[in-house]
């Protein structure tokens, strides 16, 4: 085997998820560190942006849950291994992990998998189908709420001859930084939206599912209102449904219940994350199921906005209550909304020490760098 490190990442698809953007960060940090970077997936909106220089793309439909397509992934994944001598295969979820162990058991070649998320599981047959997940030779997960969940159901699975650790996952610092956005992209973006001059923008990222708490937040507004007056604000639920649209009618007409549709914007996309939250002067997550990392409030710090999030899962860790955000009771909407009067009252000075605080907080714990470093000098001790 070549003593040059090579790297095959396999994911279902390389969308804008969290999992996807680690592995695409990931894939470009490895050739600046004289290592070759492969990348399986079966598409994505971020192939656009590989450096096809740097990483090499191999199309395989990896996303499939099919066993009988999992088993000729497994087939193709063996001849992509031993094609380009690779040295470590690292699966990023579930169904392609399946394929990964099969094709790394007969190369036998080192097998690597990041935990990204609590995967349901309502019986056995589902249980055993996710623990493929903590059987490779190292087991990453991605915040220690994760590695306590992997630890609470899935030990008699875990072998203790394998490495087992937390890598937290991490952001571009450099993409996500207040200083780098333009005025006049800032006009057009508060127009496009049609948020008022002196009204406080309030943001709420994240896809249009029911576990992501846009309901709760659109209560919360409504609560807002009872305590300030109509008009206090301008909110923005920013995210796509992907398909579900039923539930986007849901909250549509809640908001209309509530008399929120003059102070309440709905926006599928937005193409430049940076400028929507340096327009923002608050950020919100409101999940009602754990997150296993949750970027937003990550990415509201490191932007220097005040977040407020949900005091379950991921959030936990990434945030200094009081201190570069603010943590709600999952769930209940009398507890956001009183958050929400809180930081629409503080001063500017605190503000933007808070803000200071935060970006310093995602510098230290959670940058990109970070993980891909701690990633890489993983990589190196499993081959060694």
């Amino acid at each position: 085997m070549s003593s040059k490190l090579k790297v095959l990442q396999v994911i279902p698809k390389l969308g804008y998820g969290g999992a996807e953007t680690g592995c695409y960060d990931l894939a470009h940090y490895l050739p600046e560190n004289n290592c070759s970077s492969y990348i399986v997936a079966s598409g994505g909106e971020l192939l656009k942006f590989i450096d096809q220089k740097k990483v090499k793309f191999i199309k395989l439909p990896v996303h499939s849950k099919n066993p009988i397509l999992m088993f000729f992934n497994s087939i193709a994944l063996i001849f992509i291994i031993l094609f380009h001598n690779i040295s470590i295969v690292h699966a990023r979820s579930r169904a392609p992990a399946w394929s990964c162990l099969l094709a790394t058991k007969i190369t036998r070649r080192k097998f690597v998998t990041t935990f990204h998320g609590t995967y349901n599981f309502k019986n056995p047959i589902k249980k055993l189908y996710n623990s493929v997940m903590v059987r490779s030779n190292l087991i990453i997960a991605g915040s220690n709420f994760i590695f306590s969940h992997i630890k609470d159901n899935y030990s008699k699975y875990l072998d203790l001859k394998k490495k087992f650790l937390v890598i937290f996952r991490g952001i571009n610092v450099d993409y996500f930084d207040p200083s780098t956005t333009l005025e006049t992209e800032e006009d057009d973006l508060r127009l496009s939206w049609g948020v008022p001059i002196d009204k406080k923008l309030i943001l709420m990222p994240g896809r249009l599912t029911s576990w992501k708490g846009q309901e709760i937040f659109i209560e919360a507004l409504n609560l807002v209102n009872k305590e300030l007056g109509h008009q206090s604000f301008y909110a923005v639920i920013l995210g796509s449904d992907q398909g579900r649209d039923i539930y986007t009618k849901k909250i549509k007409r809640l908001a209309e219940q509530y008399r929120l549709t003059s102070q309440l914007k709905f926006v599928e996309h937005c193409k430049n994350m940076p400028l929507a939250y340096k327009l923002s002067d608050l950020v919100i997550s409101a999940s009602i199921k754990p997150e296993a990392f949750g970027r937003v409030s990550i990415e509201a710090q490191s932007m220097e906005k005040p977040i407020i999030a949900s005091d379950i899962g991921g959030s936990n860790e990434t945030i200094v209550n009081n201190g570069t955000g603010f943590l709600f009771k999952s769930g209940n909407p009398e507890s956001l909304s009183k958050k929400i009067v809180e930081v629409l009252n503080l001063d500017q000075s605190r503000l933007k020490s808070m803000g200071i605080e935060g970006r310093k907080n995602i510098i230290k714990k959670f940058n990109v760098e970070k993980m891909c470093f701690s990633t890489y000098s993983e990589y190196k001790k499993l081959l060694n």
